[in-house]
């Protein structure tokens, strides 16, 4: 995340992030520029959120890749996920849907500059989601997904696939990912894993 801006109200962040050319995450009053991303997460993103959209489309879920802001109302967060997918009605914050409120499954593609954030504050953050089932972590230096899964008592659990051969299940979703299709195209021997 880049310098935070002087405080700012949430109703003056949407306003100002519907005309703004680049993305910012909201968090308490400051606004965090986003940097852009590297080929590898790019490559992920867009490979992920395909397999998704193959396994849901005689679904009533749609794959909602990484230009859709979603809204924490409990912790004042506004941020853009890599992925978001939501299942059975869409509830947007107002009639500019254009931000989501209610994901079943978020997903980040981690990044040296992003891994702690996403890893802790950001998860800490998405989990007052009342609608949210799964928190999905992707590695792009390695074949590794970790995913955070809520379970009937109200805990999150890990479940993670690494390696060849490895596949991943997204128990919300009832869909299962293979990590040798989901990382086809993921240079894994790139030093430029950065966002």
């Amino acid at each position: 995340m880049a310098e935070p801006h002087p405080y700012l109200s949430q109703e003056a962040y949407l306003e100002q992030e519907r005309k703004a050319p680049f993305k910012s995450e909201y968090y308490r009053g400051e606004t965090f520029a986003m940097s852009g991303a590297r080929r590898n997460h790019v490559v992920l993103m867009r490979q992920l959120s395909t397999l998704l959209d193959n396994a849901l489309e005689d679904r009533d879920c749609v794959v909602l890749p990484t230009d859709m802001r979603v809204h924490v109302p409990e912790t004042t967060l506004y941020t853009y996920p890599d992925i978001a997918v939501v299942c059975g009605e869409e509830r947007y914050l107002d009639d500019e849907f254009d931000t989501l409120l209610n994901p079943v499954v978020l997903v980040e593609v981690l990044s040296e500059s992003t891994e702690a954030y996403d890893r802790g504050k950001k998860f800490e953050l998405y989990r007052p989601i009342a609608s949210l089932r799964e928190y999905v972590l992707v590695a792009q230096d390695r074949k590794r997904v970790e995913a955070f899964r809520l379970n009937e008592r109200g805990h999150w659990e890990l479940f993670e696939a690494a390696g060849d051969g490895a596949v991943i299940e997204l128990a919300s979703l009832d869909v299962r990912v293979g990590l040798d299709d989901l990382y086809r195209q993921v240079r894994l021997g790139d030093a430029q894993t950065g966002s």
